[in-house]
């Protein structure tokens, strides 16, 4: 604000001006010590207010004594000495009045302080105020004085034309500020002079005819943009740009001018613009609203951006400068980001058409980044924040999605990287990347899972698949949860389309792994192997299929020795048991301590055949098996010589003399034995053998002579024993050890017995949907068909085909478990 030290044409009209509160005055009082609100009245200034007794501008009374008349020329000298600077109207003010320990005659003489609560100074209605203040003789030391202040009795008028001749001036003033001339009048005057014309209520008028003036001087800008020859030309740009910066320039130096009128008038009335939203309001509309006009703009804007996106030098600050313009008019959004984003969209996506074929994938996706930076700092230097992330939207959606498979298939690490840069940068383009990131998993794990063909390498392909996707997680997504959660979804998903094979796929790899034959990795290896395992294990549904081909194949490495270590024998079951529970676990426990005492059995079987002085040269060792842990094996009947069978015969009575009661039969099939003899005789003892039956004579055949000690020669020589083929003595065979372990080669698994298990596995599940059944029935006594269902599914960890859940349903109603309501037949009733 300028300083009103102008003198008044008449005494100061006045001002509008907030006038303080009482509460203000009050607080004014509690800092009177400062030296901007302390007065000091001399002897000389006491003696002339105590002659003074009214005045046509102020009165003071009080309540003690009178105050005589005084002369006018007395009023003028007390003027001068008291000046209220700050608002000040209110009647009845009590002012206290320190007064000094003194007698009469010394308090004439000496200098008294005054503290007046609000300060002094000017007067609401603008005006110098005189104040007087009596000596009160009569009055006691320290009493209080009230002081009273009233308004002025007639209100001061302007002269005769002052209002039109004080507009003549601003005018003036105002189209010199337009036509950039020099102005004859001060500003404090021209301030002033504004001051005055609001104080007298013409602020209104005043406001109109300065719209008036600056909507007449806009108009006349409008014609030579629409006559300007130059269609998209960078001068016509830099003439709006000019033109627009000498409208804000002009438009502050107007706002200065009139800034009493802006914050008093104005802002009381909310309906009409600020002098400086009405210039730009005037501007919009005028100029940057014509057609013309707007359009040769805009187009030139984005010729400009064109022009810098082909990779030439253009001038940056008169597109920020424009830019800027149109946001400040708030027509940005409507009038531009409209049509650049649509340019946007039309350039990049004939571009990104046109490179996808002349380019690969890796080097689309650097030129997709490169432009994307372009993009970023063209927003920092002169787009709006707004068009950031939409800019980056139409970038972004033209990425070939298709490359993505092309990518994971050929492990593209660093490509796949930036890839994910990209999409992350957009809001929804990670979502979107997950969604293929999933489709693509779910496509190629089917292609292992569902075909035949890879049967035999369905497992390790898994393992290394998985390792893949993991190893892309972490590097490439940034470890990202959502793309795990992802990921176990998709496997989850392809896995179990193949019902039950994974599982017995999974329990054979196991059992390869565990074998004692294995040497391809260390114990430590090993057991990463098996945490591996465990987590494919986690994906499938047929549970139980794993746990009976896995307990076929522990049996047997159990049985004939083949466990490449207890200690990982162990650590797979308590990986199973943290996974599955004990229940699944409980029968692979019993196996494990089948062993263990069988181990004790048969060192107090030694004992006792050393306390009974049993003879013979045979050394026999027995494993007690219980039955319900242990697979189901087929009896066989083998013909073993005999002192064996004379040995059987003592440790079933020295068993049975422990253990009364239990029953033992003999599994010779499981068994294997060593023979100390001369080669030739122990061929003589293999061929006087009538009684093999023909598969275990196959396979102790092949076992002979296409193991790693080939004691028989085969003619024709191949892995296989067919039934043409010959066999004789190797009499050439020479080996370096005294002790030679032939192992006997086992049969493959035939397609009927792994029919075999897999029925079992399913004679078993009859008896788990059977068991659930019953119990949801028993607590819920009464259930209909489709809540039943529903609570089953719940309770099984197996998929179930409702078909067979209905026989099982059947089943358990002909066996008088359940039985239909009579009134409802879809309702079922428990049989107690």
């Amino acid at each position: 604000m300028f300083p009103t030290g102008l003198p008044s044409p008449s005494p100061p009209p006045p001002a509008q001006e907030p006038r303080p509160s009482a509460s203000d005055v009050h607080n004014d009082s509690n800092v009177s010590l400062t030296a901007s609100k302390k007065r000091k009245i001399n002897s000389s200034e006491k003696e002339d207010i105590d002659s003074i007794s009214s005045s046509p501008k102020a009165i003071c009374t009080s309540s003690s004594t009178t105050s005589s008349s005084s002369s006018s020329q007395q009023q003028q000298h007390i003027q001068k000495k008291l000046r209220f600077e700050d608002p000040l109207d209110l009647i009845g003010l009590d002012v206290k009045m320190a007064e000094e320990s003194c007698n009469p005659a010394e308090s004439c003489s000496k200098a008294r302080n005054v503290f007046l609560p609000g300060g002094v100074g000017h007067h609401a209605n603008g005006l110098t105020k005189s104040a007087g203040s009596a000596t009160f003789s009569n009055s006691k030391p320290g009493a209080a004085k009230k002081l009273v202040i009233k308004n002025f009795k007639e209100k001061p008028k302007l002269p005769e034309n002052y209002t039109n001749e004080t507009w003549q001036k601003l005018k003036e003033a105002v189209e010199a500020i337009q036509n950039s001339t020099s102005i004859r009048y001060n500003l404090e005057e021209l301030y002033q002079a504004v001051e005055n014309l609001c104080s007298h209520k013409i602020s209104a008028k005043l406001y109109k005819q300065l719209r008036v003036v600056c909507e007449d001087h806009i108009k006349a800008q409008i014609d030579q943009f629409r006559e300007y020859p130059f269609l998209y030309s960078v001068l016509f740009l830099k003439k709006i740009d000019k033109c627009w910066q000498d409208h804000c320039r002009q438009m502050i130096m107007i706002r200065s001018i009139f800034l009493f009128l802006d914050r008093t008038y104005v802002l009381q009335n909310s309906m009409l613009p600020s002098i400086w939203d009405m210039g730009l309001e005037l501007f919009r509309f005028y100029i940057i609203s014509d057609l013309k006009v707007q359009s040769k703009t805009i187009d030139g804007i984005l010729l400009l951006i064109e022009r810098e996106r082909s990779g030439e030098a253009i001038d940056r600050s008169l597109l920020r400068s424009l830019l800027s313009m149109l946001s400040d008019l708030q027509i940005y959004q409507d009038s531009f980001e409209q049509r650049f984003l649509e340019e946007t969209n039309r350039l990049y996506a004939a571009e990104g058409q046109r490179l996808m074929q002349e380019r690969e994938v890796p080097e689309y996706l650097h030129h997709v980044n490169k432009r994307l930076e372009e993009e970023a700092d063209r927003v920092i230097t002169y787009l709006d924040q707004s068009t950031q992330y939409v800019c980056r939207e139409h970038i972004i959606c033209i990425i070939s999605y298709f490359g993505l498979n092309n990518l994971l298939d050929e492990n593209r690490i660093q490509d796949l990287s930036l890839l994910y840069q990209l999409f992350s940068r957009v809001k929804g383009g990670v979502q979107v990347l997950l969604q293929h990131w999933i489709e693509y998993i779910k496509a190629f794990g089917s292609t292992i899972v569902i075909n035949p063909e890879k049967d035999k390498t369905m497992v390790q392909e898994l393992l290394d698949f998985k390792d893949k996707v993991d190893y892309i997680i972490d590097v490439c997504f940034m470890k990202n949860e959502k793309f795990v959660n992802g990921m176990k979804e998709a496997f989850e998903t392809f896995i179990n389309k193949r019902p039950n094979k994974p599982a017995e796929l999974i329990a054979k790899y196991v059992d390869s792994k565990l074998r004692a034959g294995n040497k391809e990795a260390t114990d430590e290896e090993l057991e990463k192997m098996l945490d591996k395992i465990m987590i494919i294990f986690r994906f499938i549904y047929g549970k139980d299929v794993f746990e009976a081909f896995y307990k076929k194949d522990l049996a047997k490495r159990l049985l004939v020795g083949k466990s490449a270590s207890v200690d990982a024998e162990k650590s797979m079951l308590s990986k199973l048991k943290h996974e599955c529970g004990a229940a699944f676990t409980s029968k692979l426990e019993g196996m494990f301590k089948d062993m263990e005492l069988s181990k004790d059995i048969m060192v107090q079987f030694k004992q006792h055949m050393q306390c009974q002085n049993i003879p013979g040269n045979i050394e026999l060792t027995v494993n007690i098996l219980t039955m319900g842990y242990w697979p189901t094996y087929a009896p066989m009947e083998v013909h073993l010589p005999p002192e064996m069978v004379r040995l059987q015969e003592i440790f079933k009575t020295f068993y049975l003399g422990k253990h009364s009661g239990r029953k033992l039969q003999w599994q010779s099939t499981l068994g294997h034995c060593v023979l100390k003899a001369e080669f030739k005789e122990v061929m003589h003892i293999f061929f006087s053998k009538k009684q093999l039956e023909d598969g275990e004579l196959r396979r102790t055949l092949q076992s002979l002579a296409c193991g790693k000690a080939r004691v028989l020669t085969k003619i024709p020589k191949s892995k296989d024993v067919e039934d043409g083929d010959k066999f004789s003595c190797n009499d050439d065979f020479k080996h370096k050890l005294f002790r030679i372990k032939i192992n006997q080669i086992q049969m493959k698994e035939t397609v009927e017995e792994q029919a075999s298990t897999t029925e079992r596995v399913f004679q078993d599940r009859q008896y788990q949907i059977d068991a659930a059944i019953v119990r949801i029935m028993k607590m819920r006594k009464t259930l209909s068909h489709n809540l039943l269902v529903s609570e089953v599914y719940n309770q099984l960890k197996f998929p179930v085909k409702p078909a067979d859940l209905k026989k099982r349903i059947e089943s358990l109603i002909d066996r008088d478990y359940m039985e239909r309501d009579k009134d409802n037949p879809n309702q079922y009733n428990y049989v107690a």
